[in-house]
């Protein structure tokens, strides 16, 4: 069970000036508070994680005035850096009003909102029982922030007890040099402190310190809330943790460089066909670090490079399928996005001198060396996949695929379908028959028992419904890159990739779309 180990904050940053004692102040950026660097990880993708790069720049030392500065936008949109300094507790956090913002009184609410950076500076940013809440909201860094003992019973509770946590259609979060921590698991009233639920995707988690709790976090609410994925992890340290270092359930995660110091019943569970890639990380004084626990729906995992320091596995049961004690591969996974691994061996001393709040950003160079990055340098989304989902596409309908189609006789399933409408409608090449998602926005996809080549795609909408579908993206279901974006039916083009299933996933449209079939063209 959990060892009992006192809180312990880290270093403060040297004190900056405040311009106010409290509220908010509209201030130039400073050399040690706008966030850092670039986003990392499956955040570069789906067209990157930049905050409120570019937007106005406010500070704020209570929470009502993070509220505040969310709600005093032009609307829900507009970029903006929030720069916190002091301790935002339940005292100072009231809910605030408006048209660009939807607060609420018992935590920091980001919801139905984009285009935001949260960044501790000064002496630090501390959410004290207070949790970070972000809902229905895309584009959004936090950075250089404790957040510490959030309850979900007792007294005060906050955010369903979770540090931090995503549902509800999030899109392209950056968590970085942060410091998450509780003080007991669940029969102490805490929850997780990295939850991600009911499609939320394109997450990365980095230089953070997750610490002295029940649960460290999760990926999917249910062993049927598969909707999540695409979340990296790296360069944290997970410390006298009990399980869900992390839980995935469906989805994909990859794990690298990371620090695993007493993970007291389980570590990396992956479940419900979730694929977990986990290279270069250091595992140690800790049971269980990988594999499927407490289900009999498993889930696999790609190893390379990892060291196991005093870990003991247990023995396989109906629910229980350890990794161990020889951890070996089970699946593949293909990671579109470039990053650097530091050797497992230095990985507990790379990782003690960059994670967490207070730590100065300092990131790794991938040759075990701690480097600062400067901070004047404009935020941009770091590197991506060779595809830029921002490329043109050719929206021409009267252009059709050449090539063979490779959706006749393919697989198929989705988001979700309306009543009469089947997934399997999309691929049968009859312009009579079509699938709907059950509402205006939905996924379908066409999948195939080994890779395909697919570099084109013909959208064609049922007779009488011409016009409806507004945007889009193509997605490699494997790999979470976004392949093409834009909006209308018709051929759309993307560099050649290799596949075993493509997503075509409709964000917007002016009524309910009717997708009569879909040609994959080689």
């Amino acid at each position: 069970m959990r060892r009992p180990v006192a809180l312990r904050l880290q270093a403060a940053l040297g004190t900056l000036a405040l311009a106010a004692a409290a509220g908010v102040v509209l201030t130039m950026p400073e050399t040690a508070s706008a966030a850092a660097g670039g986003a990392t990880g499956y955040a570069t993708q789906n067209g990157g994680t930049t905050g409120g790069a570019g937007g106005e720049t406010v500070r704020a030392t209570t929470g009502t005035a993070i509220h505040e500065a969310l709600c005093g936008r032009a609307s829900s949109s507009t970029p903006i850096v929030i720069e916190v300094e002091g301790t935002i507790n339940h005292g100072n956090t009231s809910k605030v009003s408006g048209d660009s913002c939807n607060t609420a009184a018992d935590k920091i609410e980001l919801k139905q909102v984009s285009n935001i950076t949260i960044v501790g500076v000064g002496s630090g940013a501390v959410f004290d029982q207070l949790g970070i809440h972000i809902r229905e909201s895309s584009n959004i860094v936090i950075q250089n922030v404790t957040v510490r003992n959030v309850k979900k019973s007792g007294s005060p509770t906050s955010n369903g007890g979770d540090a931090i946590g995503m549902e509800s259609d999030v899109r392209n979060v950056w968590v970085d040099h942060s410091t998450l921590e509780a003080s007991g698991g669940e029969s102490e009233g805490y929850d997780g402190l990295f939850d991600m639920k009911d499609n939320t995707q394109y997450v990365t988690l980095s230089y953070s310190v997750l610490r002295d709790s029940g649960r460290g976090g999760l990926i999917g609410s249910s062993e049927s809330d598969r909707s999540n994925g695409y979340v990296t992890f790296h360069h944290n340290l997970y410390e006298n943790i009990d399980s869900r270092a992390p839980l995935l359930r469906g989805g994909v995660a990859h794990m690298y460089n990371n620090h695993y110091v007493s993970l007291n019943e389980s570590g990396i569970n992956s479940r419900a066909g979730a694929k977990a890639k986990v290279d270069n990380n250091y595992f140690e004084d800790s049971k269980d670090v990988l594999g499927t626990f407490y289900t009999d729906q498993a889930g696999t995992w790609q190893v390379s490079g990892n060291i196991y320091d005093n870990v003991t596995w247990s023995e396989p049961g109906e629910d229980n399928n350890p990794a161990g004690p020889d951890p070996q591969s089970t699946t593949t996974v293909s990671i579109p996005y470039s990053y650097t691994l530091d050797d497992a061996s230095c990985v507990p001393s790379v990782v003690s001198a960059t994670a967490g709040a207070n730590k100065g950003l300092k990131v790794s160079d991938g040759s075990c060396t701690p480097q600062t990055p400067d901070p004047t340098d404009p935020t941009d989304p770091g590197p991506t996949d060779p595809t830029d989902p921002t490329d043109p596409t050719d929206p021409d309908p009267t252009d059709p695929p050449s090539g063979t189609n490779l959706s006749i006789g393919a697989g198929s399933d989705g988001s979700s379908k309306a009543s009469g409408t089947s997934y399997g409608n999309v691929r049968d090449g009859d312009l009579g028959t079509y699938w709907s998602p059950a509402g205006t926005t939905g996924s379908v996809s066409v999948k195939w028992s080994s890779a395909q080549t697919v570099g084109k795609i013909n959208i064609r909408e049922a007779a009488g419904s011409e016009g409806t579908i507004g945007s889009y993206r193509v997605l490699d279901h494997g790999t979470g890159a976004v392949l093409a974006s834009g909006s209308g039916a018709g051929v759309i083009t993307f560099s050649p990739v290799s596949l075993e299933k493509i997503t075509f996933e409709i964000t917007g449209a002016s009524g309910t779309p009717r997708i009569a079939d879909e040609t994959y063209a080689g």
